[in-house]
Parts: C-alpha cells; structure tokens; sequence
C-alpha cells in the first residue's frame, strides 16, 4: 500500500464505487459540478484548481467570459463542490505592490508550498502564450510574479515542494495555435526567477496521447515516487479528443519516469464531455488527495464547458499505472 506524503483532508467530497463499476475512476453522480452561464460574465467555468483554506476551499478558476476571452476568477466553497465564484476576475499586483495590468488567462494550477499558495497559468507575453506565476499568502491579496518562460508554453505545473534544494516546473512547450506537437518538459529554479536544468519527460506515446500530452494536476507525493496526472491528445478524423494517464516519476529525479500508463485512465464518454462547446474534452487540473486514506478527488474540464469530479484511489491508480505499464520491464524513461 502507497503512503501519501501529504495532509488529511477528511470532509473532501467523496463518493464510493457504484457497484459493478469495473474502472479505477468513477464520475461524480451529480456531474457537471459547474454548468453553462455560472456567473453575470461567464459563460463557461472549466480547467480550474481548487485547494483546501481554512475550513472550506477556495479555487483559481478559467472563466471564458461572453466575449470569449478566458481569465481567471477567484472562489470559494464549504464542501468543494458548491462554488462562489466572484463575478470579476482577479486583480494582481506586482511585487512593489503596484495594480498589474489586467491580462487573460486560463488553465491554472495551483500548490501549496511553506506557507504561500503559488498559481500558475497560460498568460499572453506580447501576445504570445507563456506561463505565468503568482502567490498569495492570504487569497486577498495576489502578487504578480515574473512569467516563468519566454513564449510559447503551457501547462505549467509546480511540484509542492523544493526538490534537491530548487524549485521545480513542468511545462509543455508549443506554439501560438492550437499546437500540433508537445511533449512534457521539467525545468528548475532556486528562485522562481531564473530557470535551467531543462529535461525531456515524457514523450508522445499511442493512440490516446500521440499528438500531444501535458502534465494535469499538481503531482501527488507517495513514498512510491510522484504521481503524475497527465493528459493526451488523439487527432481523429472528428476532431481531437483529451483523455487522461497517469504516470509515476522518481521522488529525487522527477525528469525519471519509472511507470506510465498504456491506457488512459478517464476518455470522453458522458454528455458534458463529448458535447459542448468544444466536444470531447477530459482535462485535469487540480486534485484533492487525502494522505491517511489515499482517496482522490480529481477536477477536470468537460468538453471546455463544464466542470466534473471524478474519484479513486492512489493505490488503485499506481497499481493501474504499474500493471499497464508502456515502458519495457525494468526500463525508465529519461529524457535530455
């Protein structure tokens, strides 16, 4: 059994496995727990990162407004399932205090690390996308950082602690479209400033994910390695379609895969992910994870509309990762 280096979150939202359900995930009865329209300006909430606060939660939400740009909006929750989610997006300030002009964004991530809350997001740098940072200790107040990169990047993603004394990012570099091509890349930094030490992770694989993969939510600390949710990319002949994997990556040197799923963990399947406004999409970005029981709550866009939970457990989804291992037996996957 996998230990959880991490803490208890005893009132997570939870549901147990329906019966004869066969899957290592199953979906949330009540599914989407956001919907069309949620806001006086947004049409769409999805791709979100929600973490616990105090005695609830509170999220960095994507919120497309009505004239389909994307940015970010803050809210809060008892149960991590009913949402508030204030009808304007958030206003930053950079690190001499002074109001940060105001800029769009989506797909953020969000971890804890000492006693910050670091966020992480696609942002426009000249009109390019790029990875943006900020931090807050308190939600109120939100400090704008440098961006990470230089364009193009996205899915950037923060380990929850230093490793080996630095800072550590995962990104997938890409281009000004819809891009084509991606592969997962780590990057370190002691300062959140200056990042080097680039590495290769995972490349494109099978079907599933062979036209692009990037790194879902924050990765989850088992005495096993990391726990990475990613997700993958198929172009078919109706389009493209996002599932998600997973993978397990060494605790010292995450740019080691030590395991990574054949098969995909979560596909398109109910209405709200293969109908919307961008059809067939399962997107993670956030999970909930509690250390004792190693239940998990994983946060995913549906087909860029909605906002679903699905469950499982961390012994279920390395024992899943493990057995439909794609690696040849006793190979780890390094790349340079």
């Amino acid at each position: 059994m996998a230990k959880v280096i991490g803490n208890a979150i005893p009132n997570m939202p939870w549901e147990e496995k329906p019966a004869g359900c066969k899957e290592v995930l199953w979906r949330y009865s009540k599914n989407p727990i956001i919907g069309w329209n949620p806001g006086p300006r947004a049409a769409r909430i999805l791709n979100s990162a929600v973490i616990p606060y105090g005695d609830g939660y509170v999220g960095v939400f994507r919120a497309d407004h009505k004239d389909i740009t994307m940015h970010l909006h803050f809210g809060t929750s008892p149960d991590a399932i009913n949402w508030d989610i204030e009808p304007e997006d958030i206003k930053w300030v950079d690190e001499s205090g002074k109001p940060f002009q105001p800029e769009f964004g989506y797909d953020p991530r969000l971890t804890k690390i000492d006693d910050e809350y670091f966020i992480m997001w696609c942002t426009s740098f000249q009109g390019e996308p790029t990875i943006g940072l900020g931090k807050t200790k308190d939600f109120k107040t939100f400090v704008r950082l440098e961006n990470a990169f230089l364009p193009h990047n996205r899915n950037g993603v923060l380990f929850p602690r230093k490793i080996n004394g630095n800072y550590v990012l995962l990104s997938r570099p890409s281009d000004n479209g819809h891009t084509p091509f991606g592969d997962i890349f780590l990057s370190e930094s002691p300062d959140l400033n200056y990042w080097g030490k680039h590495r290769r992770v995972m490349k494109t694989a099978n079907t599933w994910q062979s036209l692009k993969i990037g790194a879902g939510p924050v990765p989850i600390e088992t005495d096993e390695g990391w726990l990475l949710l990613y997700h993958g990319v198929v172009l078919t002949c109706n389009g493209y379609v996002y599932s998600f994997g997973s993978a397990l990556l060494d605790l010292e040197n995450p740019s080691k895969v030590l395991y990574r799923s054949n098969d995909y963990l979560l596909t398109p399947q109910e209405s709200y992910e293969t109908v919307g406004f961008v059809p067939n999409v399962c997107f993670p970005c956030a999970t909930l994870c509690d250390a004792p029981s190693g239940r998990v709550a994983i946060y995913y866009g549906a087909a860029d509309t909605y906002t679903g939970i699905a469950f499982g457990t961390v012994d279920d989804i390395i024992k899943f990762t493990k057995e439909n291992n794609s690696l040849a037996p006793g190979d780890a996957e390094i790349g340079r």
